[in-house]
């Protein structure tokens, strides 16, 4: 994984979204705080932590879908774009929308670290920042590194208002709108 690089500062919304579409299948790049981000590619055991959420959230949330990779608009945090793991919104939320849909409508995101040098600022930091600046109730950050969880919530424009981080192994408490609450204690095995 290369570095972040600051994004030069009259790239438009347009022409960071040309480089995206141009990209190769195996890049996957966001765009926060003036900054280009390629995602990693993930391991086994970060597609092993998505899939247990898609089960948890279809027996949990049935009324509701988790949408892998699903490009979000988040306009108030300097006109980014975010690519979250997961975004948990209702059936069918996104039918129209193109590569970068809006946040209207969004109950929750997530994101799994990955065991990169940059994963503290861009999962910890700036996407908390542009999540909750976009008005996304929701932010589920499963954290490898630390053997845990985060549930951010109550969101405002500066950051979330509620944090609360957990172990793996306690139930993951996701207020409303989501408003389930899933068990942890396969996440021991599969982040570990």
């Amino acid at each position: 994984m290369t570095p972040k690089s600051e994004a030069p500062a009259d790239m438009t919304v347009e022409e960071f979204e040309q480089i995206a579409r141009t990209a190769p299948e195996t890049v996957r790049l966001e765009h926060l705080n003036g900054k280009i981000e390629g995602k990693p590619v993930p391991d086994g055991k970060h597609d092993e932590i998505i899939m247990w959420l898609l089960e948890q959230c279809l027996q949990h949330c049935p009324d509701l879908r988790l949408y892998p990779e699903r490009g979000l608009k988040v306009e108030k945090y300097r006109r980014g774009r975010a690519r979250p793991d997961g975004v948990l919104a209702p059936r069918r939320h996104f039918l129209t929308s193109g590569d970068w849909a809006e946040p209207d409508g969004v109950l929750m995101v997530a994101e799994v670290t990955s065991h990169d040098w940059d994963s503290h600022q861009w999962d910890r930091v700036e996407k908390a920042k542009g999540y909750a600046a976009a008005g996304i109730p929701v932010y589920l950050l499963i954290d490898r590194q630390a053997g845990g969880f985060v549930v951010y919530a109550e969101p405002d424009d500066g950051g979330y208002r509620s944090v609360t981080a957990r172990a793996f192994g306690a139930p993951i408490e996701l207020p409303e709108p989501v408003g389930r609450t899933l068990e942890s204690e396969e996440l021991k095995e599969l982040a570990g």
